[in-house]
């Protein structure tokens, strides 16, 4: 029997790691704390996809690799597949989350209401920070997209891409 988490668990330790290394540990530097949440994501993809491979025959090549991680890894993690794979069969692949459940809660649309910030009256300085603030919280699931196929043998780079919240696209590059 696995051992499962509360949703509302980890969506606040992601917040809460999220704002301790933008806000705290890294206020100035948010490279810096991009590439610590990233590397925290790195070691629990590594772990997580030790135990979901754990009783599983070895992968025979990338592509069944990237089908494990869009339909297995990714229900185990947020109870539904990947939503849409393509390839252009040359080391890349993009993965579309239609309703990415770590972004389903976050809005980068600011209303006064909402923003902190009103010194810019075009509205441009809030949305940068908003957009900022929600790709922040996609480092996370990068490094656990990548830690996960780094230890089935496939050494990648992972980016992510949001143009339509919840919507989500992580670009998978193989590193040959």
């Amino acid at each position: 029997m696995g051992r499962e988490v509360s949703e509302s668990c980890v969506d606040s330790l992601l917040i809460e790691m999220v704002s301790s290394y933008c806000d705290r540990f890294y206020a100035t530097k948010p490279e810096l704390a991009a590439r610590r949440i990233e590397a925290i994501g790195y070691q629990v993809g590594h772990q997580l996809s030790e135990r979901y491979t754990m009783e599983r025959p070895r992968f025979t090549d990338h592509l069944e690799v990237i089908k494990f991680l869009c339909k297995d890894f990714w229900s185990e993690i947020f109870k539904k597949q990947i939503d849409n794979l393509k390839t252009n069969h040359r080391g890349t692949f993009v993965l579309q989350d239609n309703r990415f459940r770590w972004l389903a809660h976050m809005s980068i649309d600011p209303s006064p209401d909402s923003s902190g910030s009103h010194e810019d009256p075009s509205g441009a300085l809030v949305d940068n920070k908003a957009a900022q603030a929600a790709s922040m919280h996609l480092y996370f699931p990068c490094g656990i997209i990548r830690g996960a196929l780094t230890n089935l043998g496939i050494p990648c780079a992972v980016s992510a891409d949001i143009s339509n919240l919840p919507a989500c696209s992580f670009v998978i590059r193989i590193k040959v």
